[in-house]
């Protein structure tokens, strides 16, 4: 492909993921808006930092000009895909982005009722939400990409690398959900198991770090026949990319673990699971109200 070719298809590939990222962007400000003006104490305002600061992080993995360079350096290739499962995921379910996403569509794209709202609907949205099932997916996508068969892959065929950052985020989507409150209903207490899910999920990408820092061998050959960025050698990009992993796993999954750990043991997280006889705020109420303001009649 020709020079002129190349610098355009990386301009249009641009293009594609900025214009849905600042499409998302503005339909969330207006939902968020528009509850906030229905009711100022449903949705807060780090909600609003937190989604968009995802689809800042989401753009700087997949659509910046630093994303293109994941050719040249499997290390750019590691940043981009921990910056998808441990930056942007969690910071998109911090934003609760359901009903701020539907209150900012156009009332022709809202349904009277959610898809979801049905029996099996609810049994699927609870079977996704499973910590087991959510594991599993946030370690296939690190493992099965890591592959070197599915990593040349990737970086070999256009719409394979596509599918690659979507099923990062995906995963890293189902991941964070058993962590991060992704709705406005009432606030999960903490659980012990959930310390023990995140230290679990440091083992496979340990040794897959470990693997690429300590093996001595080129993994991917793809990188021998690409210009190398910074003039590192192929293995050392390589040894930089798994240090890169373990330590940045470590520090994304362990530290949320010692947080839920020593707020699990707390004394004041006992006295806030006590039920209170008043409340100044029920959120499940103004969840309720908001569907309301969706649809007047739902719920009647």
């Amino acid at each position: 492909m020709s020079e002129p070719h190349a610098q355009m298809l990386s301009w249009l590939l641009t293009l594609a993921v900025a214009l849905p990222l600042l499409v998302t962007a503005l339909v969330y400000l207006r939902g968020w808006i528009s509850l906030r003006s229905a009711f100022p104490t449903m949705i807060a305002g780090w909600r609003l930092a937190a989604f968009m600061s995802s689809l800042v992080f989401v753009w700087i993995a997949v659509g910046s000009p630093v994303a293109a360079l994941d050719h040249q350096s499997l290390t750019l290739h590691m940043m981009k895909h921990l910056l998808l499962m441990t930056v942007a995921a969690p910071l998109v379910l911090a934003g609760a982005p359901a009903f701020p996403l539907v209150c900012g569509l156009p009332k022709l794209f809202i349904r009277n009722r959610r898809p979801l709202a049905s029996v099996p609907g609810r049994r699927l949205e609870r079977g996704l939400r499973h910590p087991v099932l959510c594991w599993l997916a946030g370690t296939a996508a690190v493992i099965g990409w890591h592959l070197p068969v599915s990593f040349q892959s990737g970086m070999r065929s256009h719409p394979m690398h596509i599918l690659e950052d979507v099923s990062f985020l995906v995963a890293g989507l189902l991941f964070w959900c058993p962590l991060v409150q992704p709705s406005l209903s009432v606030p999960r207490s903490p659980r012990w198991s959930m310390a023990l899910y995140l230290f679990l999920a440091t083992l496979p990408c340990d040794i897959l770090s470990a693997f690429l820092v300590f093996c001595n061998r080129l993994v991917y050959p793809f990188y021998l026949s690409t210009p190398q960025l910074f003039t590192l050698p192929p293995l050392e990009d390589q040894e930089c990319a798994g240090a890169l992993m373990w330590v940045w796993v470590t520090f994304a999954y362990l530290i949320p673990a010692v947080a839920i750990t020593v707020k699990m043991l707390s004394p004041s997280n006992t006295q806030s699971q006590r039920p209170t006889q008043a409340v100044a705020h029920d959120p499940l109420q103004s969840r309720h109200n908001a569907k309301h303001f969706l649809h007047p009649g739902f719920g009647a």
